[in-house]
């Protein structure tokens, strides 16, 4: 059972997926507006965001990264199916999935608990931690799951914070796409690689000296990404 906020201005659909969802046993707080979802934000503190873009006043992908500069609460965002630039946006602006419409509730609710999964998953144990893994100014304690660049903690999300866990796991080994898929985000994307690119897009602006230019999150081209050697 989770804290769900749902940003949704369709009546419709935000009344149909807020009974399917608390059917599935969640606590469900609705707006319909991006102004009021982040008031809501604020006083219910929710386990998880569920964020249509397409919204009056502030849009979603605003509303996104509002969402984003406040902490690292995970997002789903809901989007048309046919709007592939809508759904990069929505990632680069630090969406952790998506979901299309017309919206499968029992479909949301999977994705709903394998990004919650993930986010307890990756919660640090302790601030007490060992020196960790070094590369660079980098350093990686994965037994606290804490990440610190030329001294100071790195804030990362669940979902970047994973990414970069198992790509650091073994260096120098070329991960595709789907198999970064498979290993982060929990279940099968049928080869939709943009998760895993808005993803690296972000991890690499926290944690490269040059994201343009990375030593860690290297891209090898036409196969997918690895962590760079020490």
């Amino acid at each position: 059972m989770a804290s769900v906020l749902l940003i949704e201005d369709d009546a419709s659909v935000r009344e149909g997926l807020e009974l399917a969802l608390r059917r599935q046993a969640h606590t469900v707080h609705t707006a319909e507006s991006g102004e009021l979802g982040l008031e809501k934000l604020r006083v219910f503190q929710p386990d998880i965001v569920v964020l249509d873009l397409m919204l009056p006043g502030i849009d979603g992908f605003e509303t996104c990264r509002r969402i984003r500069s406040a902490g690292e609460v995970p997002i789903i965002m809901l989007t048309a199916r046919s709007d592939d630039f809508d759904i990069v946006a929505g990632l680069e602006a630090g969406a952790d999935d998506y979901v299309t419409k017309p919206i499968e509730p029992r479909v949301l609710d999977a994705r709903i608990r394998a990004v919650l999964r993930r986010a307890v998953s990756e919660k640090p144990a302790s601030e007490d931690h060992p020196a960790g893994e070094r590369h660079g100014s980098l350093v990686i304690d994965r037994s606290g799951l804490v990440i610190t660049k030329n001294g100071e903690p790195v804030s990362l999300t669940p979902t970047e914070l994973k990414l970069l866990l198992e790509l650091s796991r073994t260096p120098g080994q070329v991960y595709s796409r789907q198999q970064i898929l498979s290993a982060v985000w929990d279940h099968d994307y049928l080869g939709d690689s943009r998760l895993v690119d808005a993803c690296v897009q972000r991890l690499r602006a926290k944690i490269e000296d040059v994201p343009a230019k990375p030593d860690h999150v290297q891209t090898v081209r036409g196969f997918g990404y690895r962590f760079g050697r020490s």
